[in-house]
């Protein structure tokens, strides 16, 4: 009978001590990103009679409460590219002189201390009006659907719509010239002198599509539009 109390013991003994003990690993801590700001001044499309401009947006917030700096970007494209100036600042507001009779499109991006970045802000376009200036073209046009780049566009009529504004005048009548097909290359008109920010396009599954809008002002002054895309399901 002691020998098999003592065989039960030798053999609980190694799993006794593999099970006992063991220090506990401390959680990694994740880094994550800021969040997105909204710009607050300028607001969009407006006319900038001083080119020295004090811009504000909101304060990001950091999950793991690092400190924050802001990168605010300035393109003469609403695409963001290229980017024309940059300025970094660890508050959430920042005056800029900018060049006169210019169209500007800006943006903030928010960054922590462990150079991670979060989302860029929307783009909000501005224009500082020159000395004896009368006319400047109106800003490019918005998109608004279908997004850029979408690959789930149902097939048959597709809606394209976008957002104009005047940089002389916000209340202005604007026209649109209409590019859409099947290459980017986009050379010949649609649809020319729209006044309405909206357009039908009858779309096939399988394919892509690709849209530029040109706009008009009523002194006929025309900014060029970029070119977006969407892919049928």
């Amino acid at each position: 009978m002691r020998k098999v109390i003592k065989t039960i013991a030798l053999f609980s003994l190694p799993l006794f001590v593999a099970c006992g003990g063991g220090s506990e690993k401390t959680p990694e801590v994740v880094n994550e990103a800021p969040s997105k700001v909204n710009l607050i001044y300028p607001t969009p499309n407006l006319l900038c009679i001083d080119n020295t401009i004090a811009f504000d947006w909101s304060d990001a917030t950091d999950p793991n409460n690092d400190n924050i700096s802001y990168k605010i970007e300035f393109s003469s494209s609403r695409s963001m590219s290229p980017i024309v100036k940059t300025e970094t600042v660890s508050t959430s507001t920042k005056s800029i002189t900018l060049d006169k009779g210019t169209a500007y499109y800006w943006r903030v991006t928010a960054t922590d201390t462990k150079g991670l970045a979060g989302s860029p802000s929307d783009v909000n376009a501005f224009y500082t009006k020159g000395e004896g200036e009368t006319n400047s073209a109106p800003f490019t046009a918005k998109l608004v659907s279908p997004a850029d780049e979408k690959s789930d566009v149902a097939a048959g009529t597709v809606t394209l719509t976008w957002e104009g504004a005047d940089s002389n005048d916000a209340a202005s009548t604007l026209k649109y010239d209409v590019f859409f097909g099947e290459t980017a290359d986009l050379t010949d008109e649609k649809v020319e002198g729209l006044t309405t920010p909206t357009h039908n396009e009858d779309v096939v599954s399988g394919k892509t599509y690709y849209w530029k809008i040109n706009t008009i002002d009523p002194s006929n002054s025309k900014s060029i539009g970029q070119v977006w895309s969407f892919t049928v399901n």
